[in-house]
C-alpha cells in the first residue's frame, strides 16, 4: 500500500505546493478563511462607509482612507451568508485585487481577523468539489492547521473582472 502511495506524493505536492505560504486568517460566521499575506495592504477598524447608489448588495460603499477612496465590500453578503450587525471585532482588510494588469485597492469587511499563519505544503490540500455556500472558483485550497480547517481564498477571483471594473471606475470618480 505504501509503495502505491509514494508515487502519487510528488505529483500531489507539485500540484498544491503553490498553496503553501503566509496567510492572514479571519472569520466569517463559524468558518475561518485565509488570504495570501502579500495581497493584504493593511487591516483597519470600521470607518464611516459612504453608500453608493445602484450597486450590488454586497458593495457597502466607499471609505476615505487617508484621502484615498477605497471601494468596500461585505464578504458575508457576497458569499450569501446571513447578514448580521457589525460588532467591535468587525474590521476591514484592505487588499489589492484583480488581474495583474488591473489591480485596485479594495476594502473587504470581515467578522474578525484571527492571525497570520505560515501554512506548509503538508498542511494544504486542493479545494474539494462539493456544493458549498461559496463557489469553488473563490477557493484556492484548504489549509489544515492544528486540526482546524482554513478556507484559502483567491481574493483576485472573489469579484469578477466586470465587478472590479465597475467598482473601480465608480470609486475613482469619487476621488
Amino acid at each position: 500500500m505504501n509503495a502505491q502511495a509514494q508515487p502519487n506524493t510528488p505529483s500531489r505536492d507539485s500540484g498544491i505546493a503553490h498553496l503553501a505560504g503566509k496567510y492572514l486568517t479571519f472569520r466569517l460566521e463559524n468558518e475561518e478563511y485565509g488570504i495570501q499575506i502579500h495581497k493584504v495592504n493593511e487591516i483597519i477598524g470600521l470607518l464611516p462607509i459612504n453608500k453608493l447608489p445602484m450597486v450590488p448588495a454586497y458593495v457597502r460603499g466607499v471609505i476615505n482612507l487617508r484621502n484615498r477612496v477605497i471601494p468596500t465590500i461585505d464578504l458575508r453578503t457576497k458569499f450569501g451568508l446571513e447578514c448580521v450587525s457589525d460588532t467591535p471585532k468587525t474590521c476591514i482588510v484592505v487588499v489589492e485585487a484583480g488581474a495583474e494588469d488591473r489591480k485596485i485597492p479594495l476594502g473587504v469587511i470581515v467578522d474578525e481577523v484571527a492571525e497570520v499563519l505560515s501554512i506548509g505544503t503538508d498542511q494544504v490540500d486542493s479545494a474539494p468539489d462539493c456544493g458549498r455556500v461559496i463557489e469553488n472558483k473563490y477557493v484556492r485550497g484548504i489549509g489544515l492547521v492544528d486540526g482546524r480547517v482554513k478556507i484559502l481564498l483567491d481574493i483576485d477571483r472573489v469579484l469578477t473582472e466586470e465587478e472590479l471594473g465597475a467598482i473601480g471606475s465608480r470609486s475613482s470618480k469619487m476621488g
